[in-house]
């Protein structure tokens, strides 16, 4: 089963660029069998930017989470325990096979009715054929065709990823 992740484009970056190899949560998804995680950076990016393999899953409390992953959290102390705030437990997912999109995937083209999650979404394994009909690869990191490209480029370089603009306009194929 694959998920959509919402992660704020500082975030994205982090993780682009090898600084963030744990995406923290507040809550976990109820599903075990996660596999391939679709990161969506929101606004004012709203594109979904790569993928990676869930790694392990780790839970403790913020102080346990901070001491075990912080060094690789992508974020300073102040930031990471403002976000937990007064949550008692989070969670810790390490990214494995990281995979950058050369050209960020529009969801409004391959998700049907795509409203973009507040924090995560599960999605069918349909999204898969959606992508290869609407000229995007399959997930398979030995399969890489047609726009989708593993790219060591950051993501601020990336074709329509930023441009500058508030809204980004949408256009249905």
């Amino acid at each position: 089963m694959h998920l959509l992740l919402s992660i704020k484009p500082h975030y994205v970056e982090a993780i682009m660029d090898g600084r963030k190899k744990y995406e923290f949560r507040k809550s976990i998804f109820k599903q075990n069998k996660i596999e391939v995680i679709y990161i969506y950076s929101t606004s004012p990016v709203q594109r979904i930017v790569g993928s990676f393999k869930v790694g392990r899953v780790y839970s403790g409390t913020p102080e346990h989470l901070w001491a075990q992953y912080g060094t690789n959290s992508g974020l300073n102390e102040d930031l990471f325990f403002q976000y937990f705030g007064t949550i008692k437990k989070g969670f810790a997912i390490q990214i494995d096979e990281l995979r950058k999109f050369q050209v960020p995937i529009d969801p409004w083209i391959v998700i049907p009715d795509f409203t973009p999650p507040q924090n995560f979404r599960y999605l069918t394994d349909r999204l898969e054929d959606e992508m290869i009909e609407k000229g995007y690869s399959s997930s398979s990191p030995c399969e890489q065709k047609a726009r989708i490209r593993v790219s060591q480029q950051p993501l601020t370089s990336l074709p329509g990823s930023w441009g500058g603009a508030s809204r980004i306009s949408r256009s249905r194929a």
